[in-house]
């Protein structure tokens, strides 16, 4: 199973700078959706972990108003233990089809995959040992490394642009302008009026 927790709620405050509240749900929504899309095509059993209901996905979707941690713990604890439980944090407009059954493909019994995000927070888990639990605080990739290794799981970790690139700050929005344009979180972005510009030499999103 892939799990894809998404914030309903109050998704994307960071981007405040630059959006309203419409419009961090519309642009989170827009990614939810991305990601949702990239997990199917990896043909694994879906489901959404949400803070309050979403309208209109080809998935299930679970409501759980609790913080990531427990909620994402408590489908940890339900698992079987046999098959590994995926987990795919929901602002990630670059990931597609082949990255995703890339990470799944380095799953394994007693094992626990990782894919860090770039500034050391967790974008992706394949949870393969019954003892592991997730914390999504603080620099949570280096804490699920030595969680999973205080359990006695094996550590793995895939190294990839399009699961390291999440959204969190207005800086991040210039990645999915350039790498992915014709996302849905792409398109939102440009129909809502951003660019990309490169006056300094670096690359930075704004309308």
């Amino acid at each position: 199973m892939i799990l894809v927790p998404f914030d309903a709620r109050r998704p994307k405050t960071r981007l405040a700078d630059v959006l309203d509240a419409d419009e961090r749900r519309a642009f989170a929504d827009a990614m939810l959706r991305d990601v949702v899309s990239a997990a199917r095509a990896a043909d694994h059993e879906v489901r959404v972990l949400a803070t309050a209901p979403v309208a209109g996905l080809s998935v299930p979707v679970d409501v759980d108003d609790r913080p990531l941690t427990p909620a994402v713990n408590d489908v940890l604890a339900d698992a079987d233990g046999v098959d590994p439980v995926a987990v795919l944090t929901a602002d990630l407009p670059l990931v597609d089809g082949p990255t995703v059954e890339r990470l799944l493909a380095a799953a394994a019994p007693e094992t626990v995959v990782i894919a860090p995000g770039l500034g050391g927070g967790t974008n992706a888990l394949v949870v393969g040992h019954p003892a592991f639990r997730a914390d999504y605080h603080g620099v949570s990739v280096r804490d699920h490394r030595a969680a999973a290794r205080s359990v006695g799981a094996t550590v793995r970790e895939v190294d990839s642009r399009r699961l390291a690139t999440d959204v969190d700050d207005p800086g991040d929005l210039a990645e999915v302008l350039i790498h992915a344009p014709e996302s849905r979180a792409g398109r939102w972005l440009a129909d809502a009026g951003f660019g990309v510009h490169g006056d300094d030499g670096r690359a930075a999103a704004g309308r």
